[in-house]
Order: structure tokens, then C-alpha cells, then sequence
């Protein structure tokens, strides 16, 4: 069977991590997210798999290649251009990417299933594929109902009571909103769902594609179900992401490397003085981390590889990516570190660089930086944290 995953979008809101790596390749413990959407796909009998790729497209396609590793057959389509040499991506839609495989050379051509590439989901979509069917639908939105007051950080679905789409509300207020069903990004069509794509322009499956069909009147049905989803569509979600799988309320992914000690997790070779540190899990620490005497690491923490934590400094419910070396002294709450950034779970971040504080928070494959002395209650008000 066929399907299709979204991976073309900029993933401005998960910004500082997108510079760099593109929203499917953003790591939950070690592993890309999309990969994950490849075992589901996978386990429900989708092996042949169509992506959109264009901001970052080297990354996913180097990383996913053919999809032979995988247990399915993988292959992309390009939006933007060549300029100077470089990749330029410019993105058509999520609607107008699928279109634009469609009129290459028709591919869907029975019922198929389109996920966004920036969730983990452990979604029977076997049922909810018989579901759609059972309904005669062309397109069928999978929802989840969430409490009532965490309706203004999603779309809202609003159905009548046979289940057909009648309207969307994006972000509502609470005293506003109409449904607590939520649009969770995960769509089965019909092949009979491209005569409502124009072609050749920018088209978006939520914005332009769904109230189309629901002014035509089109047999266009939500389905609720339960199941785990889990949204890093923005900084602060894939913090708490990280912060549930680690304290085991994500139950499909397990905590990876060598339990050394109760919640202490480890990859290959870390360099650690396990009698003269601080570690309180759960905590994963990647391989070849260095952990100095006298560092306090309290979790739900993650630790990437090649990572440096320094004497006497706290991380404290963080997520540090590979190659980060904590300074001596620094004291993390609450953060996310990913190269030059250091990320409060709010989305609020600083450049370590442009601050001038790269003595603080710098690369481990780089000397040590000379550092002028500080106290530890200035390098907490530097990093807006109290003392």
C-alpha cells in the first residue's frame, strides 16, 4: 500500500534546531522522527512511500535513502531550485506537493494514507483506513480529543454527528471553540481527491484543500480515535517530548544504551567518575560523553554524544545535543542546548556566539576558550535563571 510523508516544510517554530536539521530528522533519543512514522507505516502495510522534501532535502534523503534499510521502498520529490550551485528550497503546499507526484506520473492510485513528519503516533491505522472505507469518504482527517484547555494550540475539527466535516477552527479560545476533537495531521484519501488540487501553485491541504471540499459538499468524514501522539511542532513540544519519553508516558520508544545504574542510561564508552558526580534519572548520557568531578545532572534529562559536562555545573530537565560542552559552573534549567543556542522551553533562545558567551556554552571538537572570571550567580542571570 501506498503512502505519503510531508517533510518539506521550513519548521520556523522549531527553530534553532531546523537551521540545520530539517523537522522529520529532529532526534527523539538518538533516533529521527520520521523513522518512526517508517516502522508504523511499515507495520501496517504500507511499504511504498512517497516524501516531499525541500528545506534541508539532503539531509532526509541522505539519511533515508532508498528505504531498503527500512523494510520499505522510499523515493522523493523535489520542490525548489538550483541557485549558484545550492539547493533552494521552495515549498508548494502540503496539497500542491502531492499534486505535483500525482501529475509527474500517477502514483496513488487507491486508497493511501498522508502524515505530517514532525509527530510520534501509535495509530492503528489499519482500522482507521476500514473506517474510512466504511464511510465512503474521498478524505478522512484522523482526530484525538484533548481537554478542553488545550484547544487554542491546535486546529479543531467540527463534526456532525454521522462524522462529516463541517467546519475548522484554528486556535480557538477555550470559551470560543466548538469541539475539543484536534486535526492530528494524518489524512486518508481517495485517488478521486486530486480533481480538488489545482496544479502548478502553491496549495495547502488544510488552509485550501478542506474548506473546498466542505463547500462542495464532499463525502469528507473525521474519525476519532485514541491513540498516542505525540506533536514537536514546536520548541516547547519537543521539550516536553523528550521530558514524557523519558519519564516512560511515550510508551513506543524505549530509553536506548546501558542501564548502568536505576534510570541511568548510557551509550558506548562515557567517561564518568560515578562516585563523584550527581546523576539523579532518568538520564541518558550518549556515548563518548565526558561527565567531570563534581557535575550534577538531574533528570528528566538527555545527554547527547560527544557531549562535555564540566566541573560543578548542573543541567538540570534539559536536553543537550551532541557536541555540547556546559562550562564549569554554568547552571542549566530547563533548557535546550543545540550548537551555538541555548533554548529556554519556551522557545525564547540566545546565540552563545553573538553574545559573546561561547565560553559558556561552546563546541566540544573546538579548544577551550579563554574565559574571563564570573560568579555563579552571574552565569545564572546570563542564562535568565536565578541563582
Amino acid at each position: 500500500m501506498k503512502a505519503m510523508i510531508l517533510a518539506a516544510g521550513k519548521g520556523t517554530r522549531v527553530r534553532p534546531i531546523t537551521y540545520t536539521i530539517p523537522k522529520p530528522m529532529i532526534p527523539i533519543l538518538q533516533k529521527p522522527v520520521m523513522e518512526f512514522l517508517l516502522d508504523l507505516l511499515k507495520h501496517h502495510g504500507f511499504d511504498q512511500i512517497m516524501v516531499n522534501v525541500s528545506h534541508l532535502a539532503n539531509e532526509i534523503e541522505g539519511y533515508f535513502r532508498d528505504g531498503q534499510r527500512f523494510g520499505v521502498e522510499i523515493a522523493y520529490s523535489f520542490e525548489g531550485r538550483i541557485e549558484d550551485g545550492q539547493l533552494v528550497g521552495d515549498a508548494l503546499g502540503s496539497a500542491g506537493g502531492m499534486k505535483k507526484i500525482q501529475e509527474f506520473s500517477p502514483f496513488f492510485d487507491d486508497t493511501f494514507v498522508v502524515m505530517c513528519g514532525d509527530a510520534l503516533i501509535d495509530l492503528d491505522l489499519t482500522e482507521a483506513v476500514r473506517q474510512h472505507k466504511e464511510k465512503g469518504a474521498i478524505a478522512t482527517v484522523v482526530m484525538k480529543s484533548v481537554p478542553i484547555k488545550q484547544v487554542p494550540s491546535y486546529g479543531v475539527v467540527v463534526t456532525g454527528e454521522d462524522g462529516r466535516i463541517k467546519s475548522f477552527q484554528e486556535k480557538p479560545k477555550v470559551e470560543e471553540a466548538l469541539s475539543t476533537d484536534i486535526n492530528t495531521g494524518i489524512y486518508i484519501f481517495e485517488p478521486e481527491i486530486f480533481n480538488y488540487i489545482p496544479a502548478g501553485m502553491e496549495y495547502d491541504i488544510g488552509g485550501d484543500l478542506f474548506p473546498k471540499l466542505v463547500a462542495a459538499g464532499a463525502p469528507f468524514y473525521g474519525i476519532r480515535m485514541d491513540f498516542e501522539w505525540v506533536d514537536i511542532g514546536k520548541v516547547p513540544d519537543y521539550w516536553q517530548a523528550i521530558q514524557d519519553v523519558m519519564t516512560g508516558q511515550v510508551k513506543l520508544i524505549d530509553i536506548p544504551g546501558e542501564e548502568v545504574k536505576s534510570g541511568i542510561y548510557t551509550g558506548l564508552n562515557v567517561k564518568v567518575n560515578w562516585d563523584k558526580v550527581d546523576i539523579q534519572g532518568p538520564v541518558y548520557i550518549g556515548a563518548r560523553a565526558h561527565i567531570e568531578d563534581g557535575a550534577t545532572i538531574i533528570g528528566p534529562t538527555m545527554i547527547g554524544p560527544n557531549c562535555a559536562i564540566c566541573s560543578n555545573a548542573i543541567v538540570d530537565r534539559s536536553v543537550i545535543f551532541e557536541y555540547s560542552r556546559i562550562g564549569p559552573g554554568v547552571r542549566l534549567v530547563d533548557k535546550l542546548v543545540f550548537g551555538r543556542y541555548c533554548v529556554d522551553k519556551t522557545g525564547a533562545s540566545i546565540d552563545m556566539q553573538a553574545a559573546a558567551l561561547d565560553w559558556l556554552i561552546t563546541d566540544t571538537r573546538q579548544a577551550e576558550l579563554a574565559k574571563p572570571p564570573i560568579e555563579h550567580h552571574e552565569i545564572a542571570e546570563l542564562l535568565g535563571q536565578q541563582s
